[in-house]
């Protein structure tokens, strides 16, 4: 029996994947899959239902006019909940998938630091004997700006290790891998006991420049700050001027405020910066595949979609 369903518009470079694993899982419908928006164009008309990254539905988004919900591929949806963009449609995105891979990010990168990676291979090069004794993770404090779904497992990682936890959140205590938490105007006072500040924050109004420079002040001098989650959380001339003043002892950032980031900024030959050019966590297709099939049932039964965005809240 053919469904009465329009088809489903997959509008991302990946379209072709998703494509294979969503009839696989749901063969009675129909997908259209567009690696660009210009591929998406003539299916605009009749799409209501699109699985896509949140750029390329931006471009779009004026010109779907039986568009009922949005499944984004990313955690991020701040392109899709800027004022003035429309909000008569669900809009969902993905969550619970890139904790993982977060927290191997953020904990690679501080065992690295800790474990004197680079000094290594730079003495390695050098033909250079470095017995310099190395540090480690064990009763060093993690702060989370944030403690969502990846805050708690980068919690979780770092339990393992020995570390102590801190979280920054606006209410929430519901993570049981944070050891302290911390609300409101508590910030400074979380900052000034970390050795690792990390940000997983997504980008509204709320998270805007958090980390300026009276927040980067409050951090020890060893203190390292990274960043995964967006570039708009951190005011990038104090946390420069924080870096070149060694008022912190380094930065790790997969995010960045302007990306890519242009060849001339001065962010590039900052000391004791580590640019990962947002590549901390990938969105896979095997990975992202099954929460649009959960939540096309739900769509489908009029019950309640996984990872709802809220537009006022911008998550």
């Amino acid at each position: 029996m053919l469904s009465t369903q329009p088809p489903i518009l997959i509008l991302t470079a990946r379209a072709q994947q998703y494509q294979q694993l969503l009839e696989a899982a749901l063969p009675d419908l129909t997908f259209i899959a567009a690696p660009t928006v210009e591929a998406a164009r003539p299916v605009v008309e009749q799409t209501s239902i699109i699985l896509g990254d949140p750029r390329p539905v931006r471009s779009l988004l004026n010109e779907l006019p039986a568009l009922r919900w949005v499944q984004c591929t990313w955690a991020g949806v701040d392109l899709l909940v800027e004022p003035g963009l429309r909000r008569d449609y669900i809009l969902t995105n993905v969550r619970d998938v890139f904790g993982p891979l977060m927290a191997e990010y953020v904990l690679g990168y501080a065992l690295m630091l800790e474990r004197r990676g680079w000094q290594r291979f730079r003495a390695q090069m050098e033909r250079r004997w470095d017995s310099t004794v190395a540090g480690t993770l064990r009763g060093k404090r993690l702060g989370l700006l944030g403690v969502g779904s990846i805050g708690g497992e980068i919690a979780r990682m770092a339990h393992h290790f020995g570390m102590a936890t801190l979280g920054y959140t606006r209410a929430s205590e519901d993570c049981p891998h944070i050891d302290a938490y911390y609300h409101g105007d508590a910030c400074l006072q979380m900052a000034a006991q970390c050795d690792y500040l990390v940000s997983t924050l997504p980008d509204t109004a709320a998270s805007r420049r958090l980390v300026n420079r009276e927040l980067l002040a409050a951090l020890p001098p060893h203190a390292v700050f990274m960043n995964v989650g967006r570039g708009s959380v951190v005011d990038e001339d104090a946390l420069m001027a924080a870096l070149q003043e060694g008022s912190i002892a380094g930065a790790v950032l997969d995010v960045l405020e302007t990306e890519p980031l242009p060849p001339e900024h001065p962010l590039w030959t900052v000391p004791n910066v580590l640019i990962t050019s947002h590549t901390a966590a990938a969105s896979f297709p095997t990975d992202i595949a099954p929460i649009f099939v959960e939540n096309y049932r739900r769509f489908q039964a009029g019950e309640p979609l996984l990872y709802r965005v809220e537009f006022e809240r911008g998550y």
